[in-house]
């Protein structure tokens, strides 16, 4: 064993501290983080309107189509049905089920666990707010628009009330959906915010 003796107690350096490249393991470093703030964003604006649009379908659209005769009641339904085939409909439909998977999964890749749990639970209750629309409100559209010009169909009263009241509940139930999803994207947000301080 040597020893320097020219050295002396004070001549001792430590090694620089790596750079802060080397230290930034946390969140903010992983990939996606520029990213993970505004999609998470979006999917809150995006399932908010979707609520809006059930909910607006809930408290007056239907009740006031409820209040008219048969013939009204089909007749606008189809006119609604075919009406919201548009794209800014299609874009919001499509990207709140996008903006709401991406966002969970960028939170994910950025490190945020609770966040990435919200917004996950988001995209769960929004495929199920899908999979009420494909499954019930689609296929009795569908039908509603089969039954062809009001002015020709024999029993109004028999086509709206196999459309009315499953439409109605299933409508309440995609609201309810959607709207849990806002306020898991809500807590999501709450989250972000704290990370990212």
């Amino acid at each position: 064993m040597t020893w320097n003796q020219s050295a002396t107690p004070g001549s001792h350096r430590t090694a620089p501290p790596p750079a802060p490249s080397a230290l930034s393991t946390g969140p903010a470093a992983a990939p996606g983080h520029r990213l993970a703030g505004p999609v998470l964003v979006g999917s809150t604006i995006a399932m908010g309107l979707m609520a809006g649009l059930f909910f607006a379908f809930d408290v007056s659209v239907m009740p006031g189509l409820a209040a008219g005769d048969d013939r009204t009641y089909v007749t606008a339904m189809q006119h609604i049905n075919r009406s919201i085939e548009n794209g800014v409909f299609g874009l919001v439909f499509v990207g709140a089920f996008v903006a709401t998977g991406v966002a969970a999964w960028l939170q994910r890749k950025a490190g945020h666990r609770r966040v990435a749990l919200w917004a996950g639970a988001a995209t769960a209750l929004y495929v199920l707010a899908l999979v009420v629309t494909m499954g019930v409100n689609v296929p009795l559209n569908n039908d509603l628009a089969a039954a062809g010009d009001p002015a020709g169909i024999h029993d109004l009263a028999a086509v709206r009330e196999k459309f009315a009241g499953t439409w109605v509940a299933t409508n309440m139930l995609r609201t309810a959906l959607c709207t849990a999803g806002l306020g898991a994207l809500a807590r999501a947000l709450v989250l972000h915010g704290c990370a990212t301080r």
